[in-house]
């Protein structure tokens, strides 16, 4: 992979804060040198306690924009289900545009299915989900680049469609696609993205960025032109046993045993940290997304003093 800068950004979600202590952490975030800053795209809490109050993502992304100026700005993942493509785009360039062409754009092909069933959102197969990106990221990208959109897909259609103005950034707010399935997501990564994102250990990168080669060689596409990106917790301590919480609670959120969880986290020292990193790095991770839900501000502090300097 040609050398490039690694990026650090910040996941915050919408619950375990009030709007004032998110505004405050995006601010610090910027002012430490993070590069990115991302909510989350869902309507209910998703971890711990569901009734716990949850900003809609991308309203607060509007808001945010106002409240920084450099950070890069997105929601790690916009749920394709929960929106038709061309409200989306419209919504993503507006977004682009108070913020002065600072958006990551993310999306995915939906996963929450209690949040789908409580709000009468149609979930259906996975295979129905992924088409419907597919579709989805063909709508977005020809509103935001044509006079007037025409496409007649299985699931949407446009007709002369007119979406002005269209995002600052040209030809497009960079895409990040989020998702780990071989068979349906990582061709629509290899189509699509300009950066993907999924979780996982530096070995289970490493496999699934070997398909995504060949899902790229299949498309005509440079897989080292895509960025590939992490969202990842993480704890500097050096009592490993003070993160047993985190590490249960990511193995219990992901379905995954305590061992795998911890080989996913980077955990320990600040060199310790460095070291997972760099395993990363090897592995050709180029982005890396701390979770910061519920909030952990010692872990934000800690990793800006003392792992990003590393990497400037």
């Amino acid at each position: 992979m040609t050398e490039r800068r690694i990026r650090f950004g910040i996941q915050t979600g919408q619950q375990f804060a009030r709007w004032e202590e998110i505004v405050a952490i995006w601010q610090r975030a910027e002012a430490l040198g993070y590069d990115a800053a991302w909510t989350y795209d869902h309507f209910q809490a998703v971890m711990l306690d569901p009734f716990d109050p949850c900003l809609e993502g991308w309203s607060c992304l509007a808001a945010l924009a106002v409240h920084t100026k450099h950070i890069r700005i997105g929601a790690l993942v916009t749920g394709n289900t929960y929106r038709h493509p061309a409200i989306l785009a419209k919504i993503a360039a507006t977004v682009d545009v108070i913020s002065s062409g600072r958006l990551e754009f993310g999306i995915g092909a939906g996963w929450f299915e209690p949040e789908h069933q409580m709000l009468g959102i149609p979930f259906g197969t996975a295979s129905w989900r992924c088409e419907r990106l597919d579709e989805a990221l063909h709508v977005i990208r020809k509103l935001w680049s044509e006079h007037q959109a025409t496409f007649a897909g299985k699931h949407y259609q446009l007709n002369a469609a007119i979406a002005e103005p269209k995002p600052v950034q040209q030809p497009h707010p960079p895409i990040t696609v989020a998702g780990a399935g071989e068979k349906r997501m990582l061709p629509i990564v290899a189509r699509h993205a300009d950066i993907w994102s999924s979780f996982g250990s530096p070995d289970v990168f490493r496999k699934r960025i070997a398909v995504l080669r060949r899902c790229c060689d299949a498309e005509n596409r440079d897989c080292d032109a895509i960025r590939k990106q992490v969202l990842v917790p993480a704890a500097i301590t050096a009592d490993l046993s003070t993160a047993a919480p985190l590490i249960q609670g990511y193995a219990l959120y992901q379905g995954i045993s305590d061992e795998e969880a911890r080989n996913w986290m980077l955990l320990g020292s600040a060199d310790d940290v460095c070291r997972q990193i760099d395993a990363f790095v090897a592995a050709d991770v180029t982005d890396f997304v701390l979770t910061l839900s519920p909030y952990n501000m010692d872990v934000f502090e800690r990793f800006a003093a003392d792992v990003l300097p590393r990497y400037r």
